[in-house]
């Protein structure tokens, strides 16, 4: 057997009455709709659901899978403590995820959980689905801060350990919608929310998987988006189907977008091989990317591929432009992989002779030292995208009203802390955010006075 198809639910405990108390009418259309998807779940009739929480265990670097042989947990959280779940772990199944994963190299398994209470991201599911249908066992599984791609790839693998173990599975993807839809709603309003909402239930309604590999991590991180890599790893079990796919409804009442919607898998297809197409699209995006930059990005690379390769630091090529040799000047490299940051490390001032060694010593640090990733690996080398930003004077300011945030970077100081944040970078759209930043990475006190305020430009190359 394999997969049988799958739903997309929110989990807002609302929604259930003991918790809502009346109030879960203002969201009766998704109710109704809960109620439809549940009874698709149960025409499948699942051995094993596998059920993806944004609230389960979350790790930045690996994506937790529950061990165990059962969980159990109620709604006291939410006033509702009579309202109770237990639940079988398909342990068979999810024992062979785990060496799935490891066999290819994903970050996933049993690590990490000491609490075996059932999240709300799962219950609020299972609420509606063990009114209709009960005799399954299930698997459950967080989210991850690693890449959309790989989040992907660990779906398919849920696919391919339901055909090795012969059993029908279905798959729920829990997950809200932007938590950014309007000004009075719980977390205010932003612009990106209702662009996410209408790209995501048009992305899911055509069952076009391959697009949620290409959302943008600004929209994502300022939609406040819950559920974006349930429903990938979701679309990574229906690669190469056949999928029919039922909207059933979309509401934003609370400000809060709840969609639900339901995958029929009706069946292999093999033009539906989202993600090698994806795969061929990034790598051309990278090589013509590679063949446009310049000498001060070329150098980074270069000096990072024989680290990686070779665990030593390379003699500085004798062929580079006269100015790399003879400026001195502070340097960041940056390093992204998947849209996402992989390392970044930099000097505010020159610490070595010349621009060019500046960069090799601030390269070899951003991918082997800093101390927020593990050191780049030689698999990772063909998706690192490269900037390199070359520091000016830094200058000291009076005030706010003298910082640009797309022209100047600012350095904080307070005492013997300091902080810095380059100028122009994806998803900082003000001063104020600007200096918020720079203070966290100073531990600096949000309110704490006299603070140092410095200026600073860059020349950045790709």
């Amino acid at each position: 057997m394999s997969i049988l198809g799958g739903i997309m639910v929110p989990h807002p405990p609302l929604i259930i009455p003991e918790v809502g108390k009346g109030g879960e009418k203002q969201i009766e259309k998704t109710r109704k709709a809960y109620e439809e998807a549940s009874k698709f779940i149960a025409e499948l009739e699942p051995e094993t659901i596998v059920l993806i929480s944004p609230h389960s265990v979350m790790y930045a670097d690996y994506l937790h899978i529950s061990p165990g042989y059962e969980a159990k947990g109620n709604l006291s959280a939410f006033g509702a403590g009579q309202v109770k779940f237990s639940v079988r772990y398909d342990s068979e199944f999810s024992n062979r995820l785990c060496e799935l994963a490891e066999d290819f190299y994903i970050p996933a398994g049993y690590l990490g959980e000491k609490d075996k209470n059932l999240d709300h991201g799962s219950m609020v599911p299972l609420y509606f689905i063990q009114k209709q249908y009960s005799n399954f066992e299930m698997v459950r599984i967080g989210i991850s801060g690693i890449s959309l791609e790989e989040q992907y790839q660990f779906g398919s693998l849920i696919k391919r350990a339901s055909k090795e173990l012969n059993k029908k599975v279905a798959i729920v993807a829990s997950g809200d919608l932007s938590h950014k839809l309007k000004h009075d709603g719980p977390y205010g309003f932003d612009e990106a929310g209702p662009v996410y909402d209408e790209k995501i239930m048009n992305v899911m309604g055509r069952a076009a998987f391959e697009e949620l590999l290409e959302f943008d991590p600004v929209l994502l991180e300022k939609s406040a988006e819950c559920g974006h890599r349930s429903f990938v790893i979701m679309a990574g079990a229906f690669d190469k189907l056949s999928i029919d796919t039922t909207v059933y409804s979309h509401e934003d009442v609370t400000g809060v977008g709840y969609g639900v919607c339901s995958f029929r898998v009706l069946g292999t297809d093999e033009s539906r091989d989202f993600f090698t197409r994806h795969e061929k699209k990034e790598e051309k995006k990278l090589a013509d990317r590679k063949s446009n930059e310049d000498e001060y990005v070329s150098l980074a690379r270069l000096i990072i591929e024989n680290y990686v390769d070779k665990g030593e630091l390379m003699d500085l090529p004798g062929n580079l432009p006269e100015e790399m040799y003879e400026n001195k000047a502070g340097v960041f490299v940056s390093l992204h992989m998947r849209g996402q940051l992989r390392g970044c490390i930099g000097t505010i001032c020159p610490t070595t002779d010349s621009v060019a060694e500046e960069i090799c010593q601030n390269a070899i640090s951003a991918c082997a030292r800093d101390p927020r990733f593990n050191p780049v690996t030689k698999n990772e080398l063909k998706y690192l995208e490269y900037s390199v930003d070359v520091l000016g004077q830094p200058e000291d300011i009076s005030s706010t009203g003298e910082l640009d945030v797309k022209k100047y970077g600012v350095i904080v100081t307070k005492g013997s802390r300091r902080g810095l944040l380059l100028p122009d970078l994806e998803g900082v759209d003000s001063v104020d955010e600007q200096i918020s930043i720079a203070k966290r990475k100073a531990s600096i006190g949000e309110y704490e006075k006299d603070v140092k305020l410095q200026r600073f430009e860059v020349i950045r190359h790709y």
